[in-house]
């Protein structure tokens, strides 16, 4: 198992299913998932919070009605530090720090409002943070997908945590920018080790799953399924940290937007 921040497989033969309130967790995930906690514990000592994939399938491993009763709990999830694109300036003493949220849309069923005005609303109700991605490689088999010419086709499947919100614009006003997003002014000695931590309050239904398969050909010979995982809150607070020792150098609540650390 490995812990990635790049995206993979292609764009044929796909079909999406949603799955609201997932109540079985695939047993050969949850063999490999006590990797990925270790990882999360080295990075950031100081402050080890729960990999996001620990976090889920805790959950999602729950009876129905007990997953129904996370609802107003409050969570603290790393955001990915290979998925999140922080432009960082450098002027003097100081770091100008930006996280664009401006593309970051849940392009799910659950998510779509097609009624929306856009010129006051969003068609995109749910906007998402990337928490995680894990990949496994799952074996191969010998298929034939071109005639006369049998191949091993590879098994990758991998899950993609995400926190799914939409109380976006509690932190900041909606407008067309393509720089809209959380941003930080903080001391340049940190700018190369700067990461994001959030807090958010869980939120019917809690978690959602939706899945996505792409079958092997011969020009791809891999079985790609893509499982996207999202833990459903109501944002509270966005972090900046030192990835080094975990230290929270600002807060973002809402109404700010932004925050300054010294």
């Amino acid at each position: 198992m490995c812990i990635m921040g790049e995206r993979g497989g292609g764009e044929e033969n796909s079909s999406d299913l949603l799955l609201h309130g997932a109540s079985q967790v695939d047993m050969f995930f949850l063999r490999h998932i006590f990797t990925a906690a270790s990882v999360a514990v080295f990075f950031g000592a100081a402050h080890a919070v729960e990999p996001a994939a620990t976090q889920f399938v805790a959950i999602a491993q729950l009876p129905t009605a007990s997953i129904s009763a996370k609802a107003g709990q409050v969570v603290e999830l790393e955001l990915d530090p290979a998925g999140v694109a922080l432009a960082i300036e450098v002027d003097g003493d100081r770091a100008s720090v930006l996280y664009r949220m401006a593309f970051n849309q849940i392009a799910e069923g659950w998510s779509w409002r097609p009624l929306a005005n856009p010129a006051v609303d969003d068609y995109y109700q749910y906007k998402f943070l990337p928490l995680q991605s894990v990949a496994e490689e799952r074996g191969q088999y010998e298929h034939e997908d071109k005639i006369g010419t049998p191949q091993q086709m590879k098994v990758t499947w991998r899950y993609d945590y995400f926190l799914a919100f939409e109380n976006l614009y509690d932190f900041y006003p909606r407008g067309v920018d393509d720089d809209a997003g959380f941003s930080a002014d903080l001391p340049a000695s940190v700018a190369g080790r700067v990461g994001m931590r959030v807090k958010a309050r869980l939120i019917e239904p809690v978690i959602s799953e939706s899945t996505t398969f792409w079958k092997a050909t011969y020009g791809k010979p891999t079985d790609f399924t893509l499982k996207k995982r999202y833990l459903v809150g109501m944002l509270e607070e966005v972090s900046f940290v030192d990835t080094a020792s975990g230290a929270v150098l600002c807060r973002i609540r809402p109404g700010q937007g932004r925050c300054a650390g010294r």
